[in-house]
């Protein structure tokens, strides 16, 4: 697989898939019994030159809960011997300045891990890699975190987010890997698997058009499943303008196009099924 600098990347997989070894070989934390990989130009087998430049949080994060948010920032930025000033960044970033001075005993459980996202940005970081950073939070501090993530883009970061709540991961993504035992069966744009799985329903009322249709579907080669009084195509969604220009020449006048996106849940199901077979 292979992630582009500034995007954020999804990384999906059943359990056992075997994105946590994914992320202990990221972070130099086990040794690859073979294959290559790099990361930000610098060989795995090297972690002491890349990770300088890596932020990472893994599941929950471990604060002083005595201490404040910015207490917590500043002795982990005096043992990074990072900029006290990136202390006052992060915090904005992660939208917890007005809250910085409380004990973190008394954070939510949302500010809990947006205070570890701020830990995992201090040293600025070109690469962040992020493992179930909404695990856990109500409503609330998910639509916190996925404003965060979305900061995060504006500011060009690549991360890397490993997820199992995949309606989440199709609002902020630009990039999907989807893992199963060990293989990527899908890296690459997430529009790109979206049109993958996509359907145009075309609606008609005389069953003659719906033939019609049909029958220029499949000489483009979609597959074309009757369903009712309509088709469902699985097409590209920028095929509908192409196929009312066809329909309209082959005397199809009277039929109505809808666009059926896949959510990513369906697509991942979809290639484990197509795996198992």
């Amino acid at each position: 697989m292979s992630i582009p600098a500034g995007t954020i990347a999804g990384f999906v997989g059943p359990n056992g898939a075997g994105k946590t070894t994914t992320i202990r070989l990221l972070l130099g934390l086990v040794r690859p019994s073979a294959g290559s990989a790099t990361i930000l130009g610098q060989l795995l087998t090297h972690p002491e030159r890349y990770l300088p430049c890596v932020g990472a949080l893994i599941e929950a994060p471990t604060f002083y809960p005595s201490l404040s948010g910015r207490t917590n920032l500043e002795v982990l930025a005096h043992l990074g011997d990072y900029p006290r000033s990136r202390v006052s960044q992060v915090l904005e970033l992660v939208e917890l300045s007005d809250r910085a001075k409380d004990p973190v005993r008394t954070y939510s459980q949302g500010m809990k891990q947006r205070l570890g996202v701020a830990m995992a940005l201090l040293p600025d970081p070109d690469l962040l890699i992020l493992d179930e950073p909404a695990n856990g939070l109500d409503p609330l501090g998910i639509i916190q975190m996925r404003d965060l993530l979305r900061r995060l883009r504006e500011q060009s970061k690549t991360v890397f987010l490993s997820s199992h709540l995949l309606g989440e991961l199709e609002q902020v993504t630009d990039w999907l890997v989807m893992l199963h035992q060990g293989k990527a069966l899908f890296s690459g744009p997430a529009r790109d698997l979206l049109d993958r799985r996509s359907q145009l329903v075309v609606e008609a009322e005389e069953a003659t058009q719906l033939d019609l249709v049909a029958r220029i579907a499949r000489e483009a080669g979609y597959t074309v499943t009757p369903d009712n009084s309509s088709l469902r195509i699985a097409c590209p969604l920028d095929f509908s303008s192409e196929l009312k220009r066809r329909a309209r020449e082959a005397g199809a006048t009277h039929i109505v196009i809808r666009t059926k996106e896949a959510s990513l849940e369906e697509r991942f199901l979809a290639l484990l099924k197509g795996e198992h077979e």
